[in-house]
């Protein structure tokens, strides 16, 4: 479970207080997928980012499966972030010098089993099949299309089995083809094993493709829309 409650983020500026996000609430379960849209500049991403943990809220709560990740000291919500959350950004982040398959297992770095340990070796390798590049593994990410590159970041952000899977824009570099291709293996992902899917996006061609659609204006959630 999500639940977010009357969240809101406020940035400091030379001429006053910036207000971004205003009094957010939010109550997601698992299998549960929405959409956020909205100008840029309306704090999409910002949300993002809040419920990855990567920044913190000015106010309000943020509980991800009966934790607040913010109560956490640094080294506990490094691991609490690695293992149940994952990120799709717009680009791929992948390294360069790194393998396909060592990519993929990047999340598993920070294990006490190492690399590969615990099975995600297997994993890896089950998860780069399904999105269909299972005969890729040791390619580098300069030998691959940016839709490819794109399904390698789908199947790292998969590899530690999040709860919350967070994707900003992530087949805004694609070309329509490849965007298509990308969001059904993401849908089919979220499916198979059952995340809380939140994606921010611009394309309402992308959108329709989820079952709720929020708008976000002026830092405030408007009610879901069907």
């Amino acid at each position: 479970m999500l639940e977010v409650g009357n969240l809101s983020k406020t940035y400091a500026a030379p001429a006053g207080d910036l207000p971004i996000l205003s009094n957010i609430s939010l109550s997601l379960a698992r299998g549960d997928s929405i959409v956020i849209m909205g100008p840029s500049g309306s704090g999409k991403s910002t949300l993002l980012y809040i419920l990855g943990t990567l920044e913190t809220p000015t106010s309000g709560t943020v509980r991800l499966d009966g934790r607040d990740p913010f109560t956490l000291t640094e080294k506990e919500l490094a691991g609490f972030r690695n293992k149940e959350i994952g990120f799709v950004f717009q680009d791929h982040c992948l390294l360069p010098q790194c393998s396909v398959l060592e990519n993929v297992l990047v999340p598993t770095l920070a294990g006490s089993a190492g690399p590969g340990g615990n099975g995600a070796m297997e994993r890896a390798r089950t998860l780069l099949s399904e999105v269909g590049l299972g005969s890729r593994l040791h390619h580098r990410p300069g030998e691959l299309s940016g839709g490819e590159k794109q399904r390698v970041a789908l199947a790292r952000a998969m590899i530690s089995k999040p709860l919350l899977l967070l994707c900003d824009e992530p087949t805004g570099n694609l070309d329509r083809k490849s965007a298509d291709s990308v969001m059904s293996i993401l849908l089919d992902l979220h499916r198979e094993q059952q995340t809380i899917l939140v994606l921010v996006t611009h394309s309402a061609e992308l959108a329709a493709r989820l079952p709720v659609r929020y708008e976000l204006t002026d830092g405030e959630l408007c009610e879901p829309q069907p």
